[in-house]
C-alpha cells in the first residue's frame, strides 16, 4: 500500500472578512447551525493567508472557494470580494457561487456569476429537517419547485455545476432531481452529510448514497466528515469514505477538506492524513484521480502547472 504524496485539488473550503458584516450566521448571538456544534471558533477572519497557514504540510496546489453564507440580496457582492484576494498560490482559484434559484432574480444571477471567468458552479442550499435546529434550507420543497427547477435548467448552458448539499432523507428526492436533468453534473456535498449516527441514521444514509450514486450526471465530494462525526476515528471515517467510493467508484468522487468549518473537530493534517490511510489500499492513479485529477476535470483547472495561469 502507497500513500498517495502527490498534488492536491481542495475541491471545497470557505473564507470571510467578519469586518464586512456579510455573514449573518457567523454573527454573535446568532446560534448554532445544524449539528455543527459551537461555532465560536468560526467567528473570526479566514482569508487565504490562514488557509495557508492551515494546509502548509500539505501539497496543496490550488483550491476551490464554496459560497459561505454570505448576505442574502447579494450573491455578486461575495464573488466580487473574492475577485480581490491574491490567487498567485492558487487559493479560491475557482468559485462555486450562491444563487437563489427559485428568486425572480435566477436569470440576470446567473448570467453575471457566469460572466466571472472563475465561477465554475452554483449552491443554493436544500438541507432539510423537520427539526428547525437542523434546517440550513429556506423551504424544504425547492427541488420539487417549478421555478426553483427552471433557475437550475439554466446552469448547463454555462456550463455550471450544481452542488447539491442535502441530508439523507432528501437523497430519493436528489435522485429523482438528477434523473429529470440528465444533462446537468451535480456534485453531492460532504458525501450526503450522515448526520444521524445512529444504526437506522446510517441506513438510511447508506441506501440513500447507493440510490443517488446511480445517477451518471451526480459525483460527490468527500469533504468535512467530521461535521457529523465528532468523536471520529480512524474506523469511523474509514465507514464513510469507502461507502462513498463503492456508490460512485473513484472516477466520481473527489476529497475536499471544508475547512475553516471542518477545523471545529479535526486539523487540516488529520482530514487529508485520514484520507491518505484510507486511499492507500487504491492504485496510484486512483489515489491521484480522488485528490486530484476529478476536481480538475469538473472544476474547469486547465492547466497546473504554472501559478501565473491560475491567477488569470
Amino acid at each position: 500500500m502507497t500513500r498517495y504524496d502527490g498534488p492536491i485539488i481542495d475541491a471545497h473550503h470557505h473564507l470571510w472578512d467578519l469586518s464586512l458584516g456579510r455573514h449573518p450566521w457567523l454573527a454573535v448571538g446568532a446560534g448554532e447551525r445544524g449539528a455543527l456544534g459551537d461555532l465560536a471558533p468560526l467567528r473570526r477572519n479566514y482569508l487565504p493567508e490562514h488557509y495557508q497557514c492551515d494546509t502548509a504540510r500539505q501539497n496543496v496546489v490550488a483550491s476551490v472557494h464554496v459560497e459561505a453564507g454570505w448576505v442574502d440580496g447579494d450573491c455578486l457582492g461575495e464573488t466580487r470580494w473574492l475577485e480581490t484576494l491574491d490567487k498567485a498560490d492558487g487559493v479560491a482559484a475557482r468559485y462555486v457561487v450562491r444563487i437563489p434559484l427559485a428568486s425572480g432574480e435566477a436569470p440576470a444571477l446567473i448570467e453575471a456569476q457566469a460572466d466571472f471567468s472563475r465561477v465554475v458552479g452554483v449552491r443554493d442550499v436544500l438541507s432539510w429537517s423537520d427539526d428547525p435546529a437542523r434546517r440550513f434550507a429556506v423551504r424544504g420543497d425547492l427541488m420539487d419547485d417549478r421555478q426553483w427547477r427552471a433557475g437550475l435548467a439554466r446552469l448547463e448552458s454555462h456550463g455550471l455545476v450544481f452542488e447539491l448539499l442535502v441530508f439523507p432523507n432528501q437523497l430519493a428526492q436528489a435522485a429523482r432531481l438528477a434523473r429529470d436533468f440528465p444533462n446537468q453534473l451535480f456534485v453531492l456535498n460532504h458525501c450526503g452529510s450522515p448526520i444521524d449516527r445512529d444504526g437506522e441514521g446510517m441506513r438510511r444514509w447508506r441506501e440513500g448514497l447507493a440510490r443517488l450514486g446511480r445517477a451518471a450526471n451526480v459525483s460527490i465530494k468527500i469533504s468535512d466528515l467530521v461535521a457529523y462525526d465528532h468523536h471520529w476515528t480512524l474506523d469511523s471515517l474509514a465507514e464513510v469514505v469507502l461507502h462513498g467510493l463503492n456508490c460512485f467508484g473513484t472516477a466520481r468522487a473527489m476529497f475536499a477538506s471544508d475547512f475553516p468549518v471542518a477545523g471545529l473537530h479535526a486539523s487540516f493534517d488529520e482530514v487529508y492524513d485520514a484520507f491518505k490511510a484510507i486511499a492507500s489500499q487504491l492504485s496510484a492513479d486512483e489515489q491521484r484521480a480522488l485528490f486530484f485529477g476529478n476536481a480538475a476535470r469538473l472544476y474547469r483547472f486547465d492547466d497546473l502547472s504554472s501559478s501565473a495561469r491560475l491567477a488569470t
